[in-house]
């Protein structure tokens, strides 16, 4: 337990929950901080608070659980393409290359160090080193994602994932000319028990269901437009493969001696749409190709 005596003038009427967070610096949000005084651990003068709470001179802080996982995340000055933001959500614009969170011994230069320089409220549901993440999008995949501010918002979207109602359309450069202008896929899809890398279009795997339209053929390659009725790992790169057209560049589901484009899969999530937590009303967002698509694109015509 660590315990803080108020007694500093510059801290008086300051909300508990900035106190703290001004305190124990940068390695935590100000989400985290408030999910530990709800969760009753942290206290002042030994009595429960709530975030609102305005500290006085002569209060006694205590932080019980100190040795609480420590966010071992640093916030990185990355430079990050902000679609939009309001006091619920951020929409962000991720480059390829960027991985979405920290996993696997890689806590740096991730879209969650990014945020978290760029904005301390963040909603803490999915732990610490995942703050405001409620969906992602594969490392050499570009495009938007939604990030929540706060808990409200984190739980009123997770819910819009897991009921597949969030509009969700990706442009995509497939290998081979598809003849059909438009089709559905449906498949299940789980871990291939070979490979656990990989996905596989399994019998006991999840429902996964992609719809898709093809914008432009070229002479040995589709553009093509997918929109995702479900939410399944790789599920638009698996199933384009599935169905015999797999995605320029991609290292796993790709072609094996790619002469196209070699810097990962060619894929951008170019619109996301959904019920906003506090207006309930529908907004959507759009995001134009990246310049590395574009070059391909052209280099094709």
């Amino acid at each position: 337990m660590k315990e803080i005596i108020i007694d500093n003038e510059n801290n008086l009427n300051e909300r508990i929950d900035k106190f703290i967070l001004d305190y124990l610096g940068e390695s935590y949000t100000r989400s985290f901080i408030q999910r530990l005084i709800s969760d009753e651990k942290i206290l002042v003068n030994k009595k429960v608070i709530k975030s609102g709470y305005k500290v006085k001179i002569g209060d006694v802080v205590s932080i019980l659980d100190f040795d609480i996982k420590r966010l071992d995340i640093l916030a990185q000055d990355i430079f990050l393409d902000i679609v939009y933001e309001d006091s619920d959500v951020i929409i962000v614009n991720k480059e390829q290359g960027m991985i979405v969170h920290p996993a696997q011994n890689i806590y740096k230069d991730t879209l969650v160090n990014a945020l978290m320089y760029y904005c301390k409220d963040l909603s803490s549901i999915n732990g610490v080193e995942r703050p405001g993440i409620i969906h992602r999008i594969d490392k050499d995949t570009s495009g938007l994602l939604v990030v929540a501010k706060n808990d409200l918002s984190h739980k009123f979207l997770s819910e819009q994932f897991k009921i597949h109602s969030i509009r969700r359309e990706y442009v995509a450069l497939v290998h081979g000319v598809i003849k059909k202008s438009e089709g559905l896929i449906k498949t299940n899809i789980g871990r291939n028990p070979q490979n656990r890398i990989k996905m596989a279009v399994v019998q006991k795997g999840k429902e996964a269901i992609t719809e898709y339209k093809v914008l432009r053929r070229y002479r040995r390659c589709t553009l093509v437009k997918c929109k995702l009725h479900t939410g399944r790992t790789h599920q638009i790169r698996l199933h384009m493969s599935h169905l015999g057209f797999p995605l320029v560049g991609d290292p796993i589901y790709g072609i094996k001696n790619e002469n196209i484009y070699r810097n990962g899969q060619l894929l951008h999530a170019r619109l996301i749409g959904f019920i906003h937590p506090t207006s309930n009303k529908y907004i959507e967002f759009k995001s134009s190709l990246p310049k590395h698509f574009k070059n391909v694109i052209k280099s094709l015509c």
